[in-house]
């Protein structure tokens, strides 16, 4: 029975209709095998890609010039589904999270590699350009205490002496008065006490550390060994502020990564009877943080390009990045509002009173994380 049933399925599956390729979504003929067969599997081919086993019908045995020209041209292309995936990322609030949970995926980028690919190309360029300002405005090579305050006197240039010989008497005196104001504070400063005091008494590893009782005793000599490094690693960071940059961009990208499922949990606690799964609060999630990344990197490239080719500060360059970062800083907020409504379909009142209590949340959240990557930080250093 089986033998007289497949017969009539193929004849079938023969007479219906074809519909018409997606261009955007097949092989360029040229590229072509030209095979009736998979060359992996053998399956007969209805198309530019095997549906049994995936393997596209792509001749590779051609003129090496050939294969380069169109290796630069994937280059130079990107991913199709990555550039059709930008428009809507960028100017289609929430469009993108719609179509993925309705099942039109496969044209545009996974949420997951769209986060991962804009969240280190943002943190990659934020390094570079942060890495550049403290280079530019920061003093690396100057002595620690010239770079830490004012430290001059009279005696260190005989001109300056000379010039203040020659001001009026009453003038003069203002001037050594600031002088020595000056250079009293900075003694001050530098005989500051950086104790730390426990229980109203210094900080002592053998007479006076912390010990809380309720935690392990690993975790108390840790505690107290940072306390005993801090002053130093204090003095390192004034030395070279590059050193703590380099920690926090160490730490900050797997910390937003790590976040990410906990502000997915919060869109589930005010979505608690919205129907949904967990997961679709965390594709909503990446798609939201991927389009603030891409923002932040496209406000950091034009930022970057207004300082090279202006440097004084004004030019035309200049004011397009003013107004760039103006209408970015309206357009996300309503970005998201717009987006928090398209994908939850709820009214407009629900749906802006739970946009304020997420953002409420997610600010203290983004708080919490900022103070732990600062202090997680400092303690790699």
């Amino acid at each position: 029975m089986h033998d007289e049933t497949d017969p009539d399925r193929a004849e079938a599956a023969a007479n219906l209709p074809v519909a018409a390729p997606d261009r955007s979504l097949t092989l360029k003929a040229r590229r072509l095998a030209g095979s009736a067969q998979c060359l992996n599997c053998g399956t007969v081919l209805q198309g530019p890609f095997c549906h049994y086993c995936g393997q596209p019908d792509k001749n590779f045995l051609r003129f090496f010039p050939v294969l380069l020209r169109e290796l630069l041209e994937d280059f130079i292309d990107f991913d199709s589904r990555f550039m059709r995936t930008m428009r809507p990322l960028l100017f289609k609030p929430g469009k993108l999270t719609r179509d993925y949970l309705d099942g039109r995926r496969f044209r545009y980028t996974p949420p997951l590699r769209l986060y991962v690919f804009s969240s280190i190309a943002c943190f990659f360029i934020a390094a570079v350009l942060a890495t550049d300002i403290i280079q530019i405005n920061g003093t690396p090579d100057v002595d620690v205490e010239v770079a830490s305050g004012i430290q001059f006197s009279v005696d260190d240039d005989p001109r300056l002496g000379e010039a203040l010989d020659r001001l009026d008497p009453e003038t003069r005196q203002e001037v050594d008065e600031a002088l020595r104001q000056v250079t009293e504070g900075q003694e001050g400063e530098d005989e500051g006490d950086d104790t730390i005091n426990i229980n109203g008494e210094p900080w002592d590893r053998e007479t006076n550390p912390i010990d809380v009782e309720w935690l392990p005793n690993w975790v108390n000599d840790w505690i107290n060994d940072e306390i005993e490094q801090s002053p130093a690693k204090g003095r390192e960071i004034e030395q070279n502020p590059d050193l703590i940059k380099e920690k926090v961009f160490d730490v900050l990208p797997a910390t937003m990564f790590v976040l990410l499922p906990i502000v997915a949990l919060l869109f589930k606690f005010w979505y608690l009877f919205a129907g949904k799964y967990y997961i679709e609060h965390l594709i909503f999630a990446l798609h939201n943080h991927s389009f603030l990344f891409v923002v932040l990197l496209i406000s950091l490239l034009f930022g970057a390009l207004a300082d090279w080719a202006e440097p004084a500060g004004s030019g035309r360059i200049t004011t397009a990045s003013d107004w760039l970062n103006v209408a970015m800083g309206v357009w996300v907020p309503v970005y998201f509002l717009v987006s928090l409504k398209r994908v939850y379909q709820q009214g407009w009142f629900m749906t802006v009173t739970k946009y304020c209590l997420i953002g409420i949340s997610y600010v203290l959240l983004l708080s919490l994380t900022t103070a732990f990557v600062a202090l997680l930080s400092f303690v790699l250093l």
